[in-house]
């Protein structure tokens, strides 16, 4: 069985600590091969110095950094800007998100979807870059109705998208229906890959909050037994790499066009499973 092409999402660090010890795990998981490592936005733009300084120590290390960007708070004249500063870099790839929404925070700025992000990439930039965004296979949890989340999506790919990255999921028949309802919404899955994200487990509550807030379900069988270990932290890594593992094998065995991890900024849980699956380490 051939294994998908693989990658990994970072988010900023805040502190120089922080940047030392990402460095410590892009160096692990580089090891292992990946096309890119893609580096998160903040909401409103809170990090957007942290995601640049971030993709220029990936690529001072000669390996393709990917950055993020976000409709929040976003105006024109300063988006462009960054975009010539990371096409002046030597980025080719980015990642186009609608964006969270902090508590409190109105939309601001002057794009409101993702497509409308999509759409000013392709129209002042052309081809120069490979524009990503991203796909919710279990629906976005603020979409009006799951046949609207999916037309949505479809615009994005419409407005020049070159590809998909999904939330995470751990029931692959998720994933396998999204790309049946956006492919009889006209999307062509060979020329626009849907690449699914993989979420490694290494604490119960963390990833509990994360799936009740963005809307991925956490089978209740998962749920039940990754409770059942309470404070038990290797039980719970060694229940999370065999499932995590199992699940990145089903999506080998139906070809998926590639593997994008969550790692969180720590190497070991996302390791673990490429271990687990046969991926090998370069010296």
């Amino acid at each position: 069985m051939k294994l998908p092409a693989i990658s990994f999402e970072f988010f900023p660090p805040k502190t120089p600590e922080g940047r030392s010890k990402l460095q410590a795990t892009r160096q692990t998981l580089g090891a292992y091969g990946p096309e890119y490592f893609s580096v998160t936005f903040g909401a409103g733009g809170s990090t957007r110095e942290g995601t640049l300084q971030t993709v220029q120590d990936i690529l001072a290390a000669g390996q393709m950094g990917v950055p993020h960007l976000s409709c929040v708070g976003a105006e024109r004249a300063s988006l462009k800007a960054l975009l010539q500063e990371y096409q002046a870099l030597g980025v080719r790839k980015i990642v186009a998100l609608r964006g969270d929404l902090p508590s409190g925070y109105g939309m601001g700025g002057e794009f409101r979807y993702a497509r409308d992000l999509v759409e000013f990439i392709r129209t002042e930039f052309g081809k120069a870059f490979e524009i990503w965004v991203a796909a919710y296979p279990e629906y976005h949890p603020q979409s009006r109705s799951p046949a609207d989340d999916i037309a949505r999506f479809a615009d994005k790919i419409k407005a020049g998208a070159s590809g998909a990255i999904t939330q995470y999921f751990y029931n692959t028949d998720a994933y396998f229906h999204f790309l049946e309802q956006i492919s009889a919404q006209g999307v062509d899955v060979e020329r626009t890959p849907i690449v699914p994200g993989v979420m490694p487990i290494a604490s119960f509550t963390q990833l509990a909050r994360f799936s009740d807030a963005c809307g991925a379900e956490l089978p209740r069988w998962m749920r039940a037994k990754l409770a059942s270990y309470g404070d038990d932290v290797e039980s719970i890594r060694a229940f999370g790499t065999q499932v995590v593992a199992d699940l990145v094998d089903q999506l080998a065995a139906v070809e998926a066009p590639a593997l994008h991890f969550y790692t969180l900024n720590q190497p070991g849980p996302t390791a673990a499973v490429l271990d687990a699956v046969g991926y090998s380490r370069r010296s």
